[in-house]
């Protein structure tokens, strides 16, 4: 695991957008798994933003998606799927064929995890994927007690993920399950990044870095990666009292 530090959100962000080019300017067809959310938002923004002045070509890569919120359409604003569309592959100018999100619709979500497991085997894998993490820990919709070793599977949202996540609905809305990659699947992607920003994320930072690896705390498991980064501001390390500790486990 790498762990790097950066002075604010912004040039957080730049550096994250710098790692995704990396890897698409070195493998073309990459296997590409972006988070919705608030924490990646800018990121995406500049990552457009590059990919227009810099001439960066996304037409061979692929993208699966992370997680969705179940029975949520995908026109709903408070979708992953429409974070994506509008975030990401409108910008890109990203076409549908290369596209590959959970349909949270589906009456078989069972058969749906199963197709996405299949799509990302066939694909060579995840060449890199890049995840925020929740208040109480999760990655995706991983929530604190999922286990290490599964592929994509339904879950009951956790209370905090429930509460949190209504900030992304325009009203009031019941979300109780969630579909969502496994961490196993994070586990095996080539690259993972960790992104965190703000003080309102050092407490969950402090825990995944220095308390036990553990269920119980999704976001400790970037510390089991092969080639897991963590990308975070001055504010979501504030709490952290043994840099120096977690930077030499990392070497």
């Amino acid at each position: 695991m790498q762990l790097k530090i950066y002075k604010d959100h912004d040039t957080l962000s730049a550096q994250v957008v710098n790692e995704i080019i990396t890897v698409v300017k070195n493998k073309p067809d990459a296997v590409l798994c972006l988070a919705a959310g608030d924490t990646p938002r800018l990121a995406y923004t500049l990552l457009a933003k590059m990919a227009r002045d810099e001439k960066i070509d996304f037409t061979h890569c692929s993208f699966v998606g992370l997680d969705e919120w179940v029975s949520i359409p995908p026109q709903n604003e408070g979708s992953c799927h429409y974070f994506l569309q509008t975030c990401i592959f409108d910008p890109l100018q990203i076409t549908p064929s290369q596209v590959h999100l959970f349909d949270a619709l589906s009456k078989d979500l069972e058969k749906e995890c199963e197709a996405t497991n299949k799509l990302i085997v066939e694909k060579g894998g995840i060449d890199l994927m890049l995840v925020g993490v929740g208040m109480n820990g999760h990655i995706g919709f991983n929530e604190p007690g999922a286990p290490f070793n599964y592929d994509a599977h339904v879950i009951d949202l956790d209370d905090v993920t429930q509460s949190i996540g209504q900030k992304y609905f325009s009203e009031p809305t019941v979300v109780k399950k969630g579909i969502t990659l496994g961490l196993n699947q994070f586990l095996q992607s080539r690259k993972a990044i960790l992104m965190a920003n703000g003080l309102k994320k050092a407490s969950v930072i402090r825990k995944a870095l220095e308390e036990e690896i553990v269920a119980d705390m999704p976001a400790s498991i970037i510390r089991m990666h092969a080639n897991g980064w963590v990308m975070i501001d001055e504010e979501a390390a504030s709490s952290l009292k043994n840099l120096r500790v977690i930077q030499k486990n990392a070497e």
